[in-house]
């Protein structure tokens, strides 16, 4: 099993810029579900996409895809053409917020939002405006979710990622890719990777990610890369001490950083002396979680959680 997306996952793309177009022929590579695309200007056209798939030796896969994506007017034409219960938005930052809450309109269960940049108060509105959908949100500004030779949606590489039994949830895009490649060494697959992104207003969390690994049978062990500002990580660890059944190994970025400094991430930043990574890390390892001291060591880590 898997959490948020699977092999019958149906996925929209929005934006089908350069960015939105390369990312599309990766997923498609994968094997994910692409059916369709929105663009107004393009609405009516249908792009192709051929090529070599990156999952070679996977029973009942193809070597070789050729694909064609229709492009629609709006997401609700979208929807009601091809049954699309997901969407990746790849929209420019100034419109990225109206494209999340037109998906939300159009009933999609699952809104990716890969996109960077997006102003605060777009995303305060659009979150708000979330509120009584029954829609999940992902990101802003995060590289996607995964389940391995399954269904890729987002930035990440699918090629190190391989199926198991340790749930992933990050903060960052980066550290989840090291995270994952660690566990493919040390012999944990993955059931599902999840980015959740860095911005200061975003869709899902951690408390949201553990609840579902937590209630997920084929996860066993989940990792939780965490960074400095907010208090999400606090929040995940309480929740972790009171609700979580699973072992929980976790790496905290940014011990070194400023406080005042963005680092990398508008939400990673230490600000009225809350969010440093001394709290966040004795917080976790308050609930029992094995903290990992470096990003080396994040594999490990699990391991250690695990009981290997």
């Amino acid at each position: 099993m898997s959490v948020l997306v699977d092999k019958n996952t149906k996925v929209l793309v929005q934006g089908m810029g350069k960015t939105g177009r390369f990312h599309t022929d990766k997923a498609i590579a994968y094997g994910t579900n692409m059916v369709g695309a929105v663009h107004p200007s393009r609405a009516g056209q249908v792009e192709l996409y051929t090529g070599e798939t990156d999952h070679s030796g996977v029973q009942g896969r193809d070597d070789t895809y050729s694909v064609e994506i229709p492009i629609y007017r709006d997401v609700v034409e979208a929807v009601a053409e091809t049954g699309a219960n997901a969407t990746v938005v790849y929209v420019p930052p100034p419109f990225a917020a109206d494209a999340i809450m037109e998906a939300a309109d159009a009933g999609v269960e699952l809104i990716i939002t890969v996109t960077e940049g997006i102003p605060v108060a777009d995303m305060v509105i659009a979150k708000r405006y979330l509120e009584d959908k029954n829609v999940r949100l992902v990101g802003p500004n995060c590289p996607g979710v995964i389940t391995p030779q399954e269904c890729k949606i987002g930035i990440m590489p699918g090629y190190i990622h391989t199926p198991g039994k340790i749930g992933v949830v990050s903060r960052s895009g980066t550290l989840t890719y090291e995270a994952v490649h660690q566990l493919t060494l040390n012999g944990l697959g993955q059931t599902t990777a999840i980015g959740i992104g860095g911005d200061p207003v975003n869709g899902t969390n951690f408390v949201d990610c553990l609840t579902m690994f937590n209630d997920d049978p084929s996860t066993e062990g989940v990792i939780m890369i965490g960074e400095i500002g907010g208090t999400a990580e606090e929040e995940a660890a309480e929740w972790i001490k009171a609700y979580m059944t699973k072992p929980v190994a976790s790496f905290i970025a940014g011990t070194s950083a400023p406080p005042g400094k963005r680092m990398g991430h508008a939400g990673a930043i230490i600000s009225g002396g809350k969010g440093t990574a001394e709290a966040k890390i004795e917080a976790l390892s308050g609930a029992g979680v094995v903290v990992a001291p470096t990003p080396t060591d994040m594999g490990a880590a699990m391991l250690e959680a695990m009981g290997g």
